[in-house]
């Protein structure tokens, strides 16, 4: 360190002069970092000037993921940004055309998906997250008749009973004039009741001990990606064994049952299995071999995937809707006005009915909009893409399309929640229907966004026809959480029955 008293001919304190070196080393870091982006970005891509050497954007990013994205997606609204995270560079896109060719390619030799450092150790390398080519392709077609009419239609009488018995758990537990409960985990579990039920059924067994490996793997897409003994990551992939023995368990019963003549389905594994049986058996009449998608594991592997899907994706938008509507108060009372004209007696709902349900589906459809559950879907480059006629993105980046900003482009004031452009008159879901993709497009759109749509339009029918809820308001109502579907900040909330809609006989536990 003398080095430098000798260049300045002034003895300087110990200090002093590893200050400067450090300094020193910074800026030859911070010099070396932004030259090395240059090179990518050329200064034809809007952006920050550079990036922070090593850690690119990666601190502000965790300190606060919903705010760093939005100013991200400030720097170019209708286009595309790039950023850095750690010394990857990245490429945020806000166009809706950038977006549909992005999400359009598909293969190991193109754009894969990348949704999380930890997915392929938590859920295996065949997960249908991670696969493409005419193998996904087949797996996906097999999903025709999980979410047709008659599947739905099943569907609904579950989904109905169960948002019956936390609603009456809700209005008992967390009184209008208690204290105001935190809704999110309460509502996550009302979810994953349902998920598991509707998709399993009776086949499911030992439900609790499933729920609670479940929860242990969820835990893991939340820690340090370190996989060691003891690390939550390490018990998540352990879990997911534990899991995968039960779920394996249940096709095996699901096949038995529809393997019986004139058998029916009871849940969607049923209706799945009855795909799957019958691609079987005309591969055994031509000679050929079972589909992969067809053994127990990788079945089991395909449902713990459904699970996931529906989990975090539908728990968010739950919690945004309720958050929501006690936001606005004049909204809900319309909603609840339709309810009573289409149920002035309580009646159950069916699938006819809640197609009926024209102002509480646009309620939906507009929180979706202006808040998809899953914000962006990160892509890993395999090789040089063209991402227009300006920029290739080359091989080892990615690219991040944002669903926040496409939905937004184009609608009129796209940041105010506003059912009514939804509705018959403005039409704004048809006139941007590229621009709205809350569920994605192409190769890896969510197969079940019918199922999505429907039960996030169930869910509000019933709780705004039987109960009222006032939500407590924080400083921090206002913001957003990323984790990393999005979620009111908080959603502080008690409940009671609205007058003559107490039920009859309740199932509380």
């Amino acid at each position: 360190m003398a080095a430098f008293s000798r260049l300045l001919g002034v003895q300087l304190p110990y200090g002093v002069e590893v200050i400067i070196f450090l300094v020193l080393a910074y800026a030859t870091a911070y010099a070396l970092t932004a030259i090395m982006f240059a090179r990518i970005h050329k200064f034809k891509i809007a952006g920050p000037l550079t990036a922070v050497p090593v850690l690119g954007g990666v601190v502000t990013m965790i300190r606060d993921p919903y705010c760093f994205w939005e100013r991200q997606r400030q720097y170019e609204p209708h286009g595309y940004s790039w950023l850095a995270i750690l010394t990857q560079f990245v490429v945020f896109v806000t166009r809706s055309d950038l977006c549909h060719r992005i999400f359009a390619t598909n293969g190991e030799d193109s754009l894969t998906l990348q949704l999380h450092p930890s997915g392929k150790v938590i859920l295996g390398d065949n997960n249908i997250a991670f696969q493409s080519g005419p193998g996904h392709k087949a797996l996906r077609s097999s999903f025709m008749n999980l979410f047709t009419t008659k599947a739905l239609s099943l569907y609904l009488p579950i989904q109905e009973r169960i948002i019956h018995e936390h609603m009456s758990r809700w209005a008992r537990d967390y009184s209008w004039d208690g204290t105001p409960e935190e809704m999110r985990m309460h509502i996550r579990e009302l979810n994953c009741e349902t998920s598991q039920t509707v998709f399993l059924g009776e086949h499911l067994h030992n439900r609790a001990e499933f729920t609670h490996n479940y929860n242990i793997i969820t835990g893991g897409f939340l820690s340090a990606p370190l996989y060691l003994p003891g690390t939550p990551l390490y018990k998540a992939v352990q879990a997911r064994k534990l899991a995968m023995v039960e779920l394996q368990a249940a096709v095996r019963r699901s096949k038995a049952r529809m393997a019986k003549p004139d058998a029916e389905p009871h849940c969607l594994l049923d209706f799945w299995t009855a795909t799957v049986l019958e691609k079987m058996k005309e591969a055994e009449e031509e000679g050929g071999d079972a589909p992969a998608y067809s053994s127990d594991h990788a079945m089991a592997d395909t449902m713990l995937d459904f699970l996931f899907a529906s989990q975090d994706a539908s728990t968010a938008s739950l919690t945004m809707i309720t958050a929501t509507m006690a936001d606005h108060p004049e909204i809900l009372e319309r909603v609840r006005k339709e309810q009573a004209r289409l149920r002035s007696n309580n009646e159950p709902l069916t699938y006819d009915l809640v197609q009926e349900m024209t102002f509480t589906r646009q309620c939906v459809m507009e929180q979706l909009r202006l808040f998809p559950p899953a914000p962006m879907v990160p892509m890993k480059v395999h090789g040089d893409f063209r991402l227009d006629e300006k920029t290739v993105v080359p091989k080892g980046s990615m690219i991040i399309p944002s669903l926040v900003a496409c939905c937004r482009e184009g609608f009129t004031n796209p940041d105010t929640y506003d059912p009514d452009r939804m509705g018959p008159e403005r039409q704004e879901d048809r006139k941007f229907a590229k621009q709205f993709i809350p569920f994605g497009v192409g190769p890896h759109r969510c197969v079940g966004y019918n199922y999505a749509i429907n039960h996030l339009t169930v869910y509000l029918a019933l709780v705004a026809h039987h109960l009222e809820w006032q939500r407590t308001r924080t400083p921090d109502s206002d913001k957003i959480l990323y984790l990393p579907t999005l979620y009111p900040h908080d959603c502080l909330q008690t409940w009671r029955y609205r007058s003559g809609m107490e039920p009859k006989t309740e199932k509380v536990e």
